[in-house]
């Protein structure tokens, strides 16, 4: 019986030794965890830092193409408006250049109405003068008689 004696003591180290093991084995499991827990807690501090940094540079780059459309689109606008412009300065140059026409041929029209009103104001003036001097004509030569008259009486 002593084998049985030395059998039992020595269980009683096996099962110390194999708590030991698995609480060795339990402590580096925990710390594998803990190691793998902080490596991955790195893992998604970088992983949202890059995310954060694609995501910045995707908005500038976003930004741009929107940048870029909305440039298109403003020179487009200034083409279209500066055509418009262009036609309606044109219709103005030709509207006014129509009127200025016309007014100088009111212009003309009211000169040549004048002068012929003064044309027709001088012809009856002249008339007139020569009427005063026929008449003063008519006068001076009956005074003259008159005065004949008088004399050889």
């Amino acid at each position: 019986m002593p084998v049985k004696r030395g059998s039992q003591a020595a269980a009683p180290m096996v099962a110390k030794d194999e708590l030991l093991q698995s609480q060795a084995l339990a402590e580096d499991q925990e710390a594998k965890g803990e190691l793998l827990s902080r490596f991955l807690k790195d893992q998604l501090a970088k992983e949202q830092q890059s995310s954060t940094l694609n995501q910045q540079k995707l908005n500038a780059q976003w930004r741009a193409l929107l940048r870029e459309a909305k440039d298109k689109e403003l020179r487009r606008d200034m083409e279209i408006l500066s055509q418009t412009f262009a036609r309606v300065m044109d219709c103005k140059d030709n509207s006014l250049v129509r009127d200025l026409e016309e007014a100088e041929e009111q212009h003309g029209r009211a000169l040549r109405s004048h002068l012929h009103n003064v044309d027709r104001l001088l012809q009856l003036q002249r008339c007139r003068l020569m009427c005063l001097e026929k008449g003063f004509s008519a006068q001076l030569r009956a005074l003259q008689r008159e005065f004949e008259a008088e004399r050889y009486r």
